[in-house]
């Protein structure tokens, strides 16, 4: 899998392409607050990390540009809980 994760500002969401598949994270932006509001991870992908590729990949660009993380989508905040070195970037 490569952990291309790509921020697609047109659809407001970043982009994890796998397989032929695409995996998103939806977000609002707004200044200095990024709010992640929902995750999609196609069936053919589900068990094999790409969610967490995802997430990983968004929260590490949303800290490189200094954003604070508001984490309205369940996976994203369960991401977060589950790796305390992103807990500084919620708001």
């Amino acid at each position: 899998m490569s952990n291309a994760v790509r921020n697609n500002p047109e659809l407001n969401r970043y982009e994890l392409a796998v397989e032929g598949h695409v995996a998103a994270a939806y977000y609002q932006l707004k200044p200095g607050i990024i709010t992640f509001v929902h995750t999609e991870v196609p069936n053919e992908l589900a068990g094999k990390g790409v969610g967490s590729a995802l997430a990983r990949g968004a929260l590490d660009d949303a800290r490189a540009q200094g954003l604070k993380v508001v984490a309205q989508c369940p996976f994203i905040g369960a991401y977060i809980a589950k790796h305390g070195e992103y807990g500084d970037l919620l708001l």
